[in-house]
């Protein structure tokens, strides 16, 4: 019998929209457990660790183990273990990504750190941004944890990282490595974390421009979910294709 496919899927906009479950969202989650299928649900968002997310997504009644969360934090800190072990790094972010580069072995300060780490944060300061960019200039290598420069609150839209990054990177003149979606390395590590290879293994997502070209270009079959941002008659558009579209996780 042939192994089942590892799932990788977006939250926002496939499993759940603002603070409501996207309906047949637990089904979803319930059959891939049922059949033993490797999965993730990958998020952008750095600001919450595996456990905090998880309580979170249980609060409005989706059910998915902390294990099975995968965010742009945990990315960034596997990429700089690799990249350079037990370094330093000065970091404007939450819990989720300290905790995250902290879990690697990496030491967090502000005095000639090997990097300075950029991600999601509920109170930039500009104290902070000011000290960021002056590292920045000095020689400390620039990382982003996502590019997304806004994102929903219940207010409306708020600044995300990649708008933060933006004002670091006019300052000092130096572009940062963003290590989320859409590039492939988010998906890269995500399959190493499940021992997974991109031949077996589906994206979910409910955009063209970030998770169906992420999928794409790391060799991933492709299904877009209508739920989210990109509607049907938006695909076409597109130079790239998903390999399936579905009205939602129900259908899968």
């Amino acid at each position: 019998m042939m192994a089942p496919k590892t799932y990788l899927s977006d939250m926002d906009g496939v499993l759940v929209r603002g603070s409501q479950v996207v309906p047949g969202a637990n089904e979803f989650v319930a059959r891939l457990q049922a059949a033993s299928a490797k999965f993730l649900v990958l998020t952008n968002n750095s600001l919450y660790t595996q456990r905090d997310l998880a309580a979170r997504l249980q609060r409005i009644g989706l059910n998915v183990p902390p294990e099975a969360i995968y965010t742009s934090a945990i990315a960034t800190a596997q990429f700089l273990q690799n990249q350079h072990p037990g370094g330093s790094a000065y970091v404007i972010g939450e819990a989720g990504l300290t905790t995250a580069l902290h879990d690697v072995g990496y030491i967090i300060t502000d005095h000639e750190p090997d990097y300075v780490v950029l991600g999601e944060t509920t109170a930039y300061s500009f104290e902070r941004i000011t000290h960021a960019t002056r590292l920045v200039a000095a020689g400390a290598r620039f990382i982003a944890t996502n590019p997304d420069v806004n994102g929903p609150a219940d207010g409306g839209l708020v600044p995300a990282t990649g708008a933060v990054a933006a004002l670091i990177a006019a300052a000092t003149g130096v572009q940062p490595y963003y290590i989320g979606k859409p590039n492939p390395i988010m998906m890269r590590t995500a399959l190493r974390t499940l021992d997974s290879h991109s031949e077996e293994s589906v994206m979910i997502g409910d955009r063209m421009d970030t998770d169906i070209i992420v999928g794409t270009e790391s060799g991933l079959e492709t299904i877009l979910v209508l739920t989210g941002v990109t509607r049907r008659e938006e695909v076409e558009r597109y130079p790239y294709r998903p390999t399936h579209i579905v009205g939602s996780v129900a259908d899968i």
